[in-house]
């Protein structure tokens, strides 16, 4: 037998995959040659430490994560938080150097990544080796642990052979689900997961600067990921929904990077945009809104007059974070 995974390209797969396309090209076009590069891809890495652990309930906070990379130790915080968090750091870097080696993916690389990953933070098994005992996830039973090495056998092949002909974005998703399925490990199956669907998008150097993570969107809402996860087996197998799921979050994930890039290009300009409040606010309304805002619907949205609003979108206008659409008459605010 074979894996292949079942599922429909539907219409609004087909648009969430345009809107990455754009988004992608957009990011890889204002990240050439430019010196912020490496603080945004820290910044991403970060983000995606804190995501990925406290979607598995590690208390630790976004600045407290920041300040743990940088080497200062947290005594407020058990050994087992802190050591979760140096665990993932060390997988990323890990993933970030295997994804530039053209070869196939092994057990033994997967063994490596769990290792790093899981070691002294496991409740039971062993890092680094397929499980040898049932396990339960919430209601879900997944394979007996003798199958367990025939479907990742299974898995391999697929990820390193026919996967290649759909797009990463897919592909990813697919992996990151089939993965969770099999739940190959005893422990750490979930940053492991998310850590392979991250290294496909780096292998097929969908994210050449590692500068994005969608674990954030993941551990945002929590509960509609494991119902994401939860409803494919529902479905049979069929993996369009959980598709649709995560290309959507894959967009707004590149959404929030797009404008992390303007962010980040303002703030290296030799004038720096500081951005007040309610240009922040702004900044997050129009990317939430594809279409943009008409003038009278940033008032309202704002609060202000027609004159406050002036002063809001000059500065940001002049930085390039937003630009004018359409007619004077009728032209409406967009993202830069």
């Amino acid at each position: 037998m074979s894996f292949q995974p079942q599922f429909t390209v539907s219409a609004r797969l087909l648009r969430e995959l345009e809107v990455i396309a754009d988004l992608k090209a957009r990011i890889a076009a204002a990240t050439i040659q430019v010196a912020w590069v490496p603080q945004l891809a820290k910044d991403s890495r970060q983000r995606g430490a804190h995501a990925s652990t406290a979607i598995e309930g590690n208390p630790l906070t976004l600045p407290e994560v920041r300040a743990l990379e940088g080497g200062t130790p947290l005594p407020v915080h058990a050994e087992r938080s802190q050591r979760e968090v140096l665990n993932y750091l060390a997988g990323l870097r890990w993933v970030e150097k295997r994804a530039k080696q053209a070869k196939p993916v092994t057990h033994e690389d997967l063994f490596r990544l769990h290792r790093l990953l899981a070691t002294s933070v496991m409740d039971q098994g062993e890092a680094g080796r397929y499980r040898t005992m049932a396990v339960r996830v919430g209601q879900h039973r997944p394979p007996a642990s003798e199958m367990v090495s025939g479907l990742m056998r299974e898995l391999l092949a697929w990820w390193n052979g026919p996967s290649t002909e759909w797009s990463p974005v897919l592909t990813s998703a697919i992996l990151h689900y089939q993965f969770e399925e099999i739940h190959p490990f005893a422990d750490g199956n979930g940053r492991a997961g998310r850590m392979l669907a991250l290294w496909e998008l780096y292998r097929r150097g969908f994210d050449t600067h590692h500068i994005f993570s969608i674990d954030e969107f993941y551990w945002e809402d929590r509960a509609r990921y494991y119902a994401g996860l939860a409803a494919v087996s529902a479905a049979s197998g069929d993996l369009t929904a959980w598709l649709e799921y995560t290309t959507s979050g894959l967009r707004q994930t590149l959404e929030r990077v797009w404008l992390r890039v303007q962010q980040f290009a303002a703030k290296s300009a030799r004038k720096k945009t500081v951005l007040r409040p309610s240009q922040e606010r702004l900044l997050h309304l129009l990317r939430d809104r594809h279409e943009g805002l008409a003038p009278a619907e940033i008032w309202a949205a704002l609060a202000v007059t027609k004159q406050g609003a002036a002063h809001i979108l000059a500065p940001l206008l002049k930085a390039k974070l937003v630009r004018r659409v359409g007619t004077r008459k009728n032209g409406r605010y967009v993202l830069g």
